[in-house]
């Protein structure tokens, strides 16, 4: 028998998943906060790195409102980066997150818009299919045709709702967009107004105290569509790197995985030598080096820390499910699957990394590596 779901949505948006913490924030820290935000930049900082460990405690009561709190981490990354990107909110510069692909820049413009303006739903996904409406504005064709070029037939882009409500827009993949569709955020970025030539008088809206956009860039995709000078010029870049730590980046997967596994009704981690063991095949294939120092073969496929909650995810899935009692033995087959995404040589680079790297560890007389080691037949040749 299947269990039933613990929620009634895969994954909650920020302001409902955290609308305790939020509301908390909000009566916590009633510091100066610029035009239009919903937290102080303090606070928006504590909401999305956390507070430590540390309890936070009202000035005083407030109702439906606990007494104390501890704000969780939600992202695992440098503090600074954090603080300058709430600064350059405050500032009114639009905000350019870039990085290798899942390095949790979406996720981290997620969590800026929401604790600056409430939400961080209003998002444009960039494609090669995006078009200027998707930036600007489009029609309600049947209220058109109906009533002409009026207010009520106006769809607005999500950056046009921003506008008109004083919150974040976010544009992901903006390099993903071609470049007379970034153009369009030139003119939103530098007069802060938007104008629909069709609503004769009624036809120019300005930007609300709080508006601003943060966009998304792969640094894998930079020649897609590269960015023009005046865009550029209209934004503060910030890169967002992967997860130095590796302790810290375990607990990330385990704590991801387990948000995951829970929507299915488990509770049962993954274990942790095998979580560790996942998570450091991950980092030793991303940067190229093993944690020992001993060169590795890079893949062309981007081992991200959300591949690694990906596959962790799935391990534990197929031992609830299929009740495997050895999730070690699965762990060749995922890496295989995730290695050969864009290049089949990627599969003799995995193999090069199984016969140097897992094997020095072996040979070292670590019993689980030993384990990974004789399951090299899983992988092929």
């Amino acid at each position: 028998m299947v269990p039933e779901p613990t929620t009634d949505a895969q994954i909650e948006p920020a302001e409902r998943r955290y609308a305790e913490e939020l509301a908390f924030l909000t009566a916590h820290d009633t510091g100066p906060r610029p035009p239009g935000w919903a937290l102080t930049p303090r606070a928006v900082v504590t909401f999305i790195v956390g507070s430590a460990g540390e309890r936070l405690r009202l000035p005083e009561p407030v109702d439906g409102l606990p007494a104390s709190l501890e704000i969780t981490a939600k992202f695992v990354g440098d503090r600074g980066l954090v603080e300058r990107c709430a600064v350059t909110l405050a500032g009114e510069r639009g905000l350019l997150l870039v990085g290798e692909p899942g390095t949790a820049k979406s996720m981290l413009s997620e969590l800026l818009a929401t604790a600056v303006g409430g939400t961080g739903s209003l998002t444009v996904q960039g494609t090669a299919g995006t078009n200027e409406e998707h930036l600007r504005y489009g029609w309600n064709y049947a209220l058109l045709l109906a009533k002409g070029p009026v207010p009520d037939a106006l769809a607005p882009s999500p950056v046009l709702t921003a506008m008109r409500t004083g919150r974040i827009a976010r544009v992901e993949e903006v390099t993903r967009c071609l470049p007379e569709v970034q153009d369009a955020l030139v003119s939103i970025l530098s007069d802060r107004r938007m104008s629909v030539p069709e609503l004769a008088d009624d036809g120019t809206f300005l930007a609300r105290p709080g508006f601003n956009v943060i966009a998304t860039a792969n640094l894998r995709d930079r020649g897609v569509s590269e960015m023009s000078a005046a865009l550029k010029r209209r934004f503060n870049f910030e890169v967002v790197p992967p997860i130095a730590d590796l302790t810290a980046e375990v607990a990330l997967v385990r704590r991801q995985a387990g948000t995951a596994l829970a929507r299915h009704g488990h509770a049962r981690p993954v274990d942790d030598a095998v979580l560790e063991a996942l998570v450091t095949a991950f980092r030793d294939l991303r940067s190229g080096t093993s944690v020992e120092g001993w060169p590795v073969e890079r893949p062309t496929t981007v081992m991200s820390t959300a591949e690694a909650v990906g596959v962790t995810t799935s391990l534990g899935l197929q031992s609830a499910y299929l009740g495997v009692s050895d999730p070690l033995s699965l762990l060749p087959g995922y890496l295989l699957g995730t290695v050969r995404k864009d290049d089949p040589d990627d599969h003799g680079r995995l193999l090069a990394y199984w016969d140097s790297t897992i094997r020095h560890r072996a040979e070292n007389g670590a019993r689980m590596w030993q384990r990974l080691y004789e399951l090299r037949h899983v992988l092929g040749e």
